[in-house]
């Protein structure tokens, strides 16, 4: 099959979260199972500064964008294998940030869609079966290819499949600028088209139109059907529930690999650990200027400093944890007033915490193989990616089960002492703190208990085999679902 993954972030390229992780995996793997994965992407500055020599010149054309008349290029990078189609644009992509302004935004990728259909077939040499759409950023595609281009005899083959990473954010903005953008026809505009409470929404109109819905696991994609999940598109998801599905997202088990991955101080592997990760933990106190002490509990967190991360928790009992013989380190960038009482709290404990208010994909590895306990609160989180790479290097999470969490995390079991980590069920301080002591107790006191988890999470298949299996199952029975009509 030919699946054209449609994204406005991968990794390598340009990505800032789970998103650009997705899209840099999920094509390869496709790839290796025999399908011919694409990926079409704007052509960020930071990516014509990085591959400027390798980028291919396949073709210009003019977009009409309302009463604009925009150049649109297209460029082909060939990525170890991966065929990757650049949308140039300067004026929409020539930026040192992949988001800038949200009334900007939604006119900078209302353009990128535009272009994406303009190029697909001839232009590209390449007419895909499946559009495989990503968030807010891609999802009035199948309205388009709709209006525009299958209403004429276009692209009458081709289908599309959505993805959600994150409900929140839906792309919304005013009924006459977003006619002006797509110029579709006035039958459109209704709730039963692209409106959700009388304005156009780009994420409604990616469910409503595209053949299939999916969530990165499949406990948010049960989630996103309740009112407090659902973020006001819990009744659609709900009336059109037959065709969404939940999918779990994998990680690069070869890049996040303890035994070869070169930025880790000791190498390690899921037979043979505890050498290996007490010398990562060592260089990592060594490193943040805390006290080498094997015996106390290490708790490192990774993460961008929102709301949604559960920041306000952990700070609400920070210094309550502190009182007991642990240490904390947090790694990550975000809101202002997060990094300041985060720096705060360091300030107030300086013998047992760190804050580093940085972006340092490098430390994070080294915070990943050394920490001993690896701290994710969420308020919500569609699948998360960083606990399955803690429990990948060995070290152990403490999560709220919720969305994937729940779907990747077995939550201890003091009567069988087993599970991968440690979970609470409530958005609740204390519930963290409590789980957060008893994680500390049993590495302290339970060295049996502890050996067979981290034992039991390294060892945990979070590959992308799976679900690439899935997706591949998904895309055939759109296939054979079409060709009946």
């Amino acid at each position: 099959m030919k699946i054209l993954f449609v994204s406005s972030e991968m990794n390598p390229l340009a990505a800032t979260g789970g998103l650009g992780d997705v899209v840099g995996s999920l094509p390869r793997v496709l790839r290796q199972k025999g399908h011919d994965a694409r990926v079409i992407m704007p052509l960020y500055r930071q990516i014509k500064r990085d591959y400027f020599e390798d980028l291919k010149f396949m073709r210009w054309a003019m977009i009409k964008l309302g009463w604009r008349t925009m150049y649109s290029g297209l460029f082909r990078l060939d990525l170890d294998g991966l065929p990757v189609y650049l949308i140039d644009n300067e004026f929409y992509f020539g930026h040192d940030n992949l988001y800038i302004d949200y009334s900007f935004d939604i006119e900078r990728f209302s353009f990128f869609q535009r272009a994406v259909l303009e190029a697909l077939g001839e232009e590209m040499e390449f007419e895909p079966d499946i559009l495989h759409l990503n968030d807010w950023q891609t999802g009035m595609i199948p309205v388009v290819l709709e209006a525009h281009y299958k209403a004429k005899g276009f692209h009458e083959n081709v289908n599309c499949v959505m993805t959600i990473h994150n409900l929140k954010y839906q792309g919304i903005h005013g009924r006459e600028q977003i006619l002006d953008l797509f110029d579709l026809p006035e039958s459109y505009m209704s709730e039963a088209g692209i409106l959700k409470d009388g304005v156009p929404n780009f994420l409604k109109t990616g469910i409503q139109f595209s053949n299939r819905v999916t969530t990165v696991s499949p406990n948010y994609a049960k989630e996103i059907m309740t009112d407090y999940y659902g973020e006001g598109l819990n009744g659609l998801l709900a009336a059109q529930g037959w065709k969404v599905s939940g999918i779990l997202n994998g990680i690069d088990t070869d890049s996040y690999n303890p035994e070869t991955d070169p930025e880790i101080p000791s190498n390690y592997g899921p037979q043979a650990w505890k050498r290996g990760k007490a010398a990562c933990k060592k260089a990592l106190q060594t490193e943040l200027g805390l006290a080498v002490e094997a015996k106390t509990p290490l708790f490192v967190m990774v993460s961008r400093l929102v709301e949604q991360k559960g920041i306000d928790l952990l700070l609400h009992i920070v210094d309550e944890l502190l009182e007991e013989d642990v240490q904390l380190a947090v790694l990550g960038t975000g809101n202002h007033e997060y990094e300041r009482r985060l720096t705060e709290a360091a300030g107030r404990h300086p013998d047992k915490m760190r804050a580093l208010i940085t972006f340092d994909s490098k430390l994070a590895r080294r915070m990943y193989s050394g920490g001993d306990l690896y701290l994710m609160p969420s308020l919500f989180e569609p699948c998360g990616l960083s606990q399955m790479i803690s429990m990948r290097y060995g070290t152990l999470p403490i999560v709220r089960q919720t969305g994937g969490l729940a779907d990747t995390v077995q939550a201890y079991n003091k009567f069988q002492n087993t599970g991968t980590g440690f979970g609470f069920l409530n958005i609740n301080a204390h519930e963290l703190l409590f789980t957060s002591k008893e994680a500390a107790g049993v590495y302290r006191n339970n060295p049996d208990a502890w050996n067979n988890m981290v034992f039991a999470a390294m060892n945990c298949d979070f590959s992308w085999d799976k679900s690439a299996d899935e997706y591949i199952k998904l895309y055939k029975e759109i296939e054979k679902e079409t060709s009946r009509i």
